[in-house]
């Protein structure tokens, strides 16, 4: 982990053990990513953005929890997973999907299907020549 994605979690200190464990989780599950910090998010692509993770607020205040992470991945369909907070079609055959998460357990089989999905339509875009992020 770089000092730039400490420093991300420098003002939400308690939804670092969430990052880590999603960067363990895609360690192991994922072939080779670029990684960049923003000022409101992290990003991950290979060639195309497949994931990012913000503090984006996807539920309401009441249902949120103090800590947490928002997961955004990039699929090419609506995921039916009830997991999904929010999601959106940017685009014809591309949809963004919010996915709140709140504790290091949910960083699940689940999401490391998912995030595979992402990570292999991020490859197809880019051997199509579509380059752009989600």
């Amino acid at each position: 982990m770089t000092e730039d994605e400490l420093f991300f979690f420098n003002e939400r200190p308690a939804a670092l053990p969430l990052y880590r464990a999603l960067l363990d989780l895609m360690e192991r599950e994922l072939g080779d990513f670029d990684t960049a910090v923003h000022k409101t998010q992290i990003s991950f692509s290979r060639g195309c953005g497949f994931a990012f993770v913000s503090f984006l607020p996807v539920r309401p205040a009441r249902e949120r929890p103090k800590d947490f992470i928002t997961l955004t991945l990039g699929l090419g369909h609506r995921s039916e997973s009830r997991r999904v907070d929010a999601a959106a079609e940017p685009a014809p055959g591309r949809w963004t999907h919010h996915i709140l998460l709140a504790a290091p357990e949910e960083i699940d089989e689940e999401i490391a299907a998912l995030l595979r999905e992402a990570y292999a339509f991020a490859a197809a875009k880019k051997r199509r020549g579509r380059g752009q992020t989600i």
